[in-house]
């Protein structure tokens, strides 16, 4: 392996370091990096700078600011990463530059922007009735620390980045305004599954300094009252979950095996399909379920398991899965199996 290609596997995971980093931020070098970007972008300093504890205190910190004038993330953000990245292109060719991203910024795109996407959807979600205009104030974010697939990418070359990589280093996600800039701290914690999933039944998965948190179990997003709950799980409560993909974490947290076991399951057909089980109940109709394992594997080579409830005249697993499709068995005829 070449020193040019050892070079791109260690920006590739010094960035990942990046994104992943939790604590304090430095805020003193963060705002060195946010006047440097600014003086890059041609602007004049912010006359103020500001600090949050999280996105949501942020975004809600910049609601106020009246004088904050308008945002300069095209500036500050968007034209200079378009324009390094034309260059590299240009200096790389194009087959040379789909090489060097997938040497780079690829490595950590699904996991930076996974983590971005469910930031925004915790914040707008927290906003409730003020959802609409806090979606278009997350659009003038700078993602820091998030936004380290590409300024994996451009690492010792982007100079016109300098300043955005030196904010990234050392603060989360941060506005720029002609007036004023927000900046909020790093997470407090952060917790991920083999895959690099959002991932922890015992608290929430990304959790801020003011209390804004995710809460998440294999990258699933679940409430934390739900998590909670978890740990007084009975087979009851399992079967009167009518949400399908809560039902497959309760039963991943509870266990397969013991699930069946505790509810006097019996294994009633089976098939290319999966597998049909019946609960007879004595007071109530029959609990019937297929068994049903996802041919798609997960990030980490894994294959989920899932439960679908059917009805309980169901007589074989097809007669069951076809009837989640709407379909009768004999036309159930799968392309993939799920």
């Amino acid at each position: 392996m070449g020193e040019y290609e050892m070079d791109r596997i260690t920006a590739a995971e010094r960035w990942r370091a990046v994104g992943a980093a939790t604590g304090p931020a430095d805020r003193a070098a963060a705002e060195v990096g946010v006047r440097l970007a600014y003086r890059l972008a041609g602007l004049a300093e912010p006359e103020r700078v500001l600090w949050a504890d999280s996105p949501l205190a942020a975004v809600t910190l910049v609601r106020g600011l009246a004088d904050r004038g308008r945002s300069v993330r095209d500036e500050v953000r968007t034209r200079p990463w378009a324009e390094e990245r034309r260059r590299l292109h240009d200096v790389l060719g194009p087959a040379g530059w789909a090489d060097h991203w997938q040497a780079t910024g690829a490595r950590l795109w699904d996991l930076t922007r996974n983590l971005a996407d469910r930031i925004r959807a915790g914040v707008t979600e927290a906003a409730e009735a003020d959802a609409a205009e806090v979606r278009l104030l997350l659009l003038d974010a700078v993602l820091g620390q998030h936004d380290a697939a590409w300024l994996a990418a451009f690492d010792g070359h982007g100079v016109r980045l300098a300043g955005l990589a030196t904010v990234a280093e050392h603060a989360g996600w941060w506005w720029p305004y002609e007036n004023a800039v927000v900046i909020c701290e790093r997470p407090l914690e952060l917790h991920r599954d083999e895959a690099g999933r959002l991932d922890r039944g015992d608290g929430p998965a990304l959790a801020y300094r003011d209390g804004f948190a995710l809460h998440a179990w294999r990258g699933m997003t679940v409430s934390a009252e739900f998590l909670a709950g978890l740990t007084g799980l009975t087979p009851e409560r399992i079967r009167d979950e009518e949400n399908a993909e809560l039902r497959r974490v309760m039963l991943e947290y509870y266990g397969y095996d013991r699930y069946l076991a505790a509810s006097g399951a019996r294994h009633e057909h089976s098939d290319e399909t999966g597998v049909l089980w019946r609960i007879e109940l004595a007071d109530d109709e029959d609990v019937v379920m297929v068994e049903v394992v996802n041919s798609t594997p997960e990030p980490d080579g894994t294959h989920r398991t899932y439960w679908l409830r059917v009805p309980p005249r169901t007589r074989t697993a097809r007669e069951g899965v076809a009837w989640t499709f709407g379909l009768r068995p004999e036309a159930y005829e799968p392309l993939v199996q799920t």
